[in-house]
């Protein structure tokens, strides 16, 4: 391992993804100006943690970091990655209906899970590519961010239980590639760091490879310019997307996370309010560029009293999931 990693980034990869999550899920769906009321009267005004959703209080995650905390548990619990445990991990948190927000692709591979349909079978097939697979990816990162190779094929294992479209598996690279930069203990360069993870992302699928490097053009332009660009990139000329903002659809929202952690890399709050204030599935994007944030700056950049309010129904709170990211940085050391 780099010296220079320590264990405050994996914790910060974590609670950064989660609370990025929780901070989305409030406003999960709703258009643009919604989304840019909200970051502008509660996260940028102190009010934060006032309101949460439907039955949910705030501090409440969804499934995209539920699934990304499954993946860590299951690392620890083999000091391996594993994709057939990891698919029985995702298979029962579906089954004993703890889910949160379920994706409709995710939720209909779990089902085949289930029913004991084979980890390398059960995915849901092209041309669904949502962000499932990609937006609990960001562990991968912390697991082999000094093995490339290994962080490629072990995104790709993971992001196909649910998701067999290449694109999605592309996008999970891009995630997992983007924690493991961070952790490598040098200042984040744009265009280095977009290149590299072209690179990873094109051994598997060169059109999300493609819009990686094209990122690099659309830093420089402020979020309502950018924003045009990025969400439609992949989709057909003409299609009518019915998402206002940033839509599930893989390419776009991992492009929209990448983009929020690039505008502000040593600020997680301003990545946060980046990834949200654009509307849509702001979520996820918030979960993807809060983990990649977190890993960068540590669990320390983090607003703490928001953070030590994170929830699963009451369970898997900040100081469990503290504890869960030292316990896999400890065997990444030991290993």
């Amino acid at each position: 391992m780099q010296a220079s990693t320590k264990k405050e980034q994996f914790s910060g990869c974590l609670i950064g993804q989660c609370l990025g999550d929780a901070l989305g899920f409030v406003v999960e769906g709703y258009p643009p100006s919604t989304c840019q009321k909200y970051v502008k009267d509660t996260l940028r005004s102190g009010s934060t943690g006032i309101v949460g959703r439907g039955p949910f209080p705030f501090g409440q995650y969804t499934d995209d970091s539920q699934l990304a905390r499954e993946l860590i548990q299951s690392y620890v619990a083999c000091e391996r990655f594993d994709p057939q445990d990891y698919a029985g991990r995702i298979a029962a948190i579906f089954a004993e209906g703890r889910i949160v927000g379920r994706g409709r692709a995710t939720d209909i591979a779990a089902r085949r899970l289930i029913r004991k349909v084979s980890w390398e079978e059960a995915g849901t097939p092209p041309p669904s590519a949502g962000n499932g697979s990609a937006m609990r990816a960001a562990p991968i990162g912390l697991f082999f961010f000094d093995e490339p190779q290994q962080l490629i094929r072990a995104a790709y294992d993971q992001g196909r239980i649910t998701h067999q479209d290449r694109r999605c598996s592309a996008g999970a690279i891009a995630i997992a590639g983007a924690v493991a930069l961070t952790l490598r203990g040098k200042p984040i360069q744009t265009m280095p760091f977009l290149s590299q993870l072209g690179v990873w992302a094109g051994t598997i699928e060169e059109s999300v490879a493609s819009a990686i490097r094209q990122l690099a053009e659309w830093v420089a332009l402020p979020p309502n310019r950018a924003v045009n660009f990025i969400s439609r990139v992949g989709l057909a000329p003409g299609y009518a997307d019915e998402w206002q903002g940033i839509s599930p659809f893989v390419t776009p929202s991992v492009l929209w996370s990448l983009y929020s952690f690039l505008k502000t890399p040593n600020n997680y709050w301003e990545t946060i309010c980046t990834a949200i204030a654009v509307g849509g599935d702001v979520d996820t994007t918030a979960a993807m560029a809060g983990a990649i944030s977190g890993a960068y700056l540590g669990h320390e950049a983090i607003p703490s009293k928001l953070a030590h309010r994170l929830t699963d129904q009451k369970t898997w709170c900040f100081d469990d999931l503290v504890r869960l990211a030292h316990r896999c940085y400890e065997i990444k050391v030991r290993n």
